[in-house]
């Protein structure tokens, strides 16, 4: 089923990954500077969160911080935080980087089927398709991912606005 082309009311997103150090930081990063250019982030709550708890108040991963850095996103001030069941209620909208962050997602939801959780590139450009974890992988990787993410987050702009 395809993602509606609008979002309506949406005033909160959380972007996910498994440790909130790399995909999900540099999301939060590129979707609250793109917001900020249009004054929606002045009525959004936009944060992120990891599945996995490895990372919990650790800045996001120094590769992460420069490559943010290079497209004039700062993530460097970014704590990770795990997933909590209450994120459910708190986010409008719930994106998951991968197809496996998502199943883990559905499983901790009280209701899987109304949770709002969606995966970040089906969402926000249609395509079934994961956004790689660039962690253990080198510069290229991270900046792979950081288009893809700059690209779904404008996408998701529009279909906000």
């Amino acid at each position: 089923m395809a993602p509606p082309t609008t979002v309506g009311k949406t005033s909160s997103i959380l972007f996910v990954c498994l440790g909130n150090i790399c995909r999900s930081p540099m999301a939060e990063g590129v979707f609250r500077s793109l917001a900020q250019q249009t004054g929606l982030d002045r009525t959004m709550t936009i944060d992120s969160a990891g599945t996995g708890a490895w990372h919990v108040g650790d800045p996001p991963d120094p590769r992460a911080v420069a490559k943010a850095a290079e497209h004039g996103v700062d993530i460097s001030g970014q704590r990770a935080r795990q997933f909590a069941v209450s994120d459910f209620e708190r986010f409008d909208l719930i994106l998951a980087m991968d197809a496996s962050n998502l199943e883990t997602l559905k499983s901790r939801s009280p209701d899987p089927f109304v949770s709002g959780a969606h995966r970040f590139m089906e969402f926000a450009l249609d395509e079934p398709i994961d956004v790689p974890d660039p962690y253990y992988g080198g510069a290229d990787g991270f900046e792979t991912v950081y288009r893809m993410l700059e690209n779904g987050c404008s996408s998701i702009l529009k279909r906000l606005g």
